[in-house]
This record gives structure tokens, C-alpha cells and sequence, in this order.
């Protein structure tokens, strides 16, 4: 099979993903809507839009690491990290330094953080999973005995004020918008363009695909790596900061143990857990399938730990599909192969 004709049955396949995605979250919507009025209402539609911020940016950069072919389940640590230690610094210190600063500091450390899970990866060429487990230990662990296990209530000025900024508040009615989406639709349409316009968005298709193929034509592979992990904790500590921010408090407490919702949504999106492919479209519908299956659940009084399960029967589900889709292009590719053998040697 060639290379164009190849990507060509990729692009196709994730389309039709994000459609079926499209078809059961409509489905979802009517259902529930049959069921509980109430479900099909501007509140419940900005109430599961306010729940997926902080998901959906956890989940943009685990889809930059799954479809480089590896799994990180330390962006919960890292995001808390960065977050509670920003305000912990400026409670410590008393000042406010203000959203930019705020913002700067996060993604700083959380790019520090994300640097100590790439260079580990990339030197020693360990398995992405038993690494970010590690570290997602260490980091918490270092976080709770150093830096502060209190739980904070009295953010800086400047993030509490963006607390309780709406960006569409309607009267009358609790639904509302929080500013906070705006910067999440900016990393939306950021990693969209990473992934399809630069460089570096191609290596990590080539390295997810074939790694010793994509060091082969040229790609930095060691490098693509470290950088990889510094973008995700970076995008990390954003998610943290909003988590915060839309909270009003700082709890070091707070994240871990979400990785499984937001590995789930990426997965249900079309990326491959295998590595090599993945849209961003495919993640944001993933994401929302996910907030709207627990908000169905919450309405309907099923138990948080029902709902948990139902999120990791999903998730079984997506990599089980993945996994006889995989199997069945490879019989197709070496059926294909052996075809072309004959041939050639008719």
C-alpha cells in the first residue's frame, strides 16, 4: 500500500470516527432528553460545557502523547503542581503577580516537570507508562512534603476576579459561560495547527507510526521526545490553572486520579493507543461524549462509582475496537503484500 493511499485510509477512518461520535452524542441528547426534560436546556448545555474545560485541555496534551505512541498519566500531578504551587508562592509572598505572571510561573514549572518525564523517556528509552506512573508519585509526593499540603481558599486577586467573569451570562436563569473557555478554544485551534501545519506534528505521527522508520528519514527523534513531554506539562499546567481558577480554592489534593476520563475521551476520539493516529476533533468530541454520558448518569441518580465504571467500560471498549481494527488492516496489508510477491513473480 503507498504512502498517499495509506494516509488517505487514515484520514477516512478518523472522519468516519468523529462521525459515529456525532451520531451517538445526538442520540445521548434525545434519549436523555426523552427521558428528563430538563436535560435539553441552555443550563445543562453551559453546565456540561463548564465541566469539560479543564478535561479538555488535559486531553489535548494526552493526545499529543498517544499519538507519539506513548501513555502519560502524570498530567493530573503535573497540573496540580503547578497550579497550587503558583498560589501557594503568592500567599507565601503576598503579592499578586497579575494573569500574566500567574500564567507564566504555572507553565514554567509545569514544563520543568514535563522536561524531568522526557529526558527520563527519551535517554533511557523507558516504557511511557511505568515513567509517568513514577513521576506522578514523586510529584505529588514532593508537592505534599515540601511546598504545602494546606488547602488554600484565598486565591490572588487577579485569578479570583477571573473566577467569576462570565463570558455569556443569561438572566434569569443560572446558565452561564465562564471566561475561562476562551483559552481553551485558543489551545484547541493551537495544537489543531501543531498537529496538521509543523514539523514537529509530523514526527509525531512518524514516531507513533514506526519510530526506528521515523529516525530513519530524518526526524530527531530523542529531541521531538523532550520537547513532546514539555508541551504536555506545559498544557498541563494550564488545565491546572483553570481547574483552580473556575474552584476559587487550591487543594493539592485535587486531579489525581482523573487520568482515566480524560485517556478514555482521547481513545473514544479516534486516537490509536498504539500510537500514530489521532485529530483534535476527534478529542473534543470524545471529551464532551464523556462529561455528557456522567452528566446522564448524575441526573438519572446513578453513584459516582457506577459512573466511574462506566467511563472504564468505555474505555476497554475503545482500545478492545482498536485493537480487531488493527489486527484486520494488518491481515489486509500482508494479503496485499503476498499479491504483489506473485505477481512479481509470475
Amino acid at each position: 500500500m503507498s504512502g498517499s493511499s495509506r494516509q488517505g485510509t487514515l484520514r477516512l477512518s478518523g472522519f468516519t470516527s468523529e462521525l459515529v461520535l456525532v451520531g451517538i452524542i445526538l442520540v445521548l441528547v434525545i434519549g436523555m432528553s426523552l427521558v428528563n426534560p430538563t436535560f435539553f436546556t441552555v443550563h445543562t448545555l453551559f453546565s456540561i460545557l463548564r465541566s469539560a474545560l479543564v478535561p479538555m485541555v488535559f486531553a489535548l496534551g494526552v493526545l499529543l502523547v498517544i499519538i507519539s505512541g506513548g501513555i502519560d498519566v502524570s498530567f493530573p500531578a503535573i497540573a496540580i503542581f503547578a497550579a497550587y504551587t503558583t498560589v501557594h508562592l503568592s500567599a507565601q509572598g503576598a503579592f499578586d503577580p497579575g494573569v500574566i505572571g500567574v500564567l507564566v510561573i504555572a507553565v514554567a514549572l509545569g514544563a520543568l516537570l514535563g522536561l524531568v518525564n522526557g529526558a527520563v523517556i527519551a535517554r533511557f528509552k523507558l516504557p511511557t507508562l511505568i515513567v509517568t506512573l513514577a513521576t506522578q508519585g514523586i510529584f505529588k509526593g514532593v508537592l505534599l512534603a515540601y511546598v504545602g499540603s494546606r488547602y488554600i481558599a484565598d486565591l490572588p486577586q487577579s485569578m479570583a476576579s477571573l473566577s467569576t467573569a462570565n463570558l455569556v451570562s443569561i438572566e434569569g436563569s443560572r446558565a452561564y459561560l465562564p471566561v475561562m473557555i476562551v483559552p481553551v478554544i485558543v489551545l484547541v485551534i493551537g495544537v489543531s495547527l501543531l498537529l496538521r501545519k509543523t514539523m514537529f506534528g509530523r514526527g509525531l505521527f512518524a514516531i507513533g507510526g514506526d519510530i526506528e522508520g521515523a529516525r530513519r528519514a530524518g526526524f530527531p527523534v530523542m529531541r521531538i521526545q523532550v520537547l513532546l513531554y514539555v508541551l504536555a506539562g506545559a498544557i498541563a499546567a494550564v488545565g491546572g490553572l483553570i481547574h483552580v481558577v473556575l474552584g476559587q480554592n487550591a487543594n493539592p489534593q485535587d486531579l489525581v486520579g482523573t487520568e482515566l476520563d480524560v485517556i478514555a475521551a482521547v481513545v473514544l476520539g479516534g486516537a490509536s493507543i498504539f500510537g500514530g493516529r489521532g485529530t483534535v476533533l476527534g478529542t473534543v468530541l470524545g471529551v464532551l461524549l464523556v462529561q455528557i454520558i456522567n452528566n446522564s448518569l448524575l441526573l438519572m441518580g446513578v453513584p459516582t462509582a457506577w459512573q466511574r465504571a462506566a467511563v472504564g467500560i468505555l474505555l476497554a471498549l475503545g482500545v478492545g475496537v482498536q485493537a480487531v481494527m488493527a489486527r484486520r488492516a494488518a491481515k489486509r496489508t500482508f494479503v496485499l503484500d503476498t499479491d504483489k510477491d506473485v505477481a512479481h513473480v509470475g
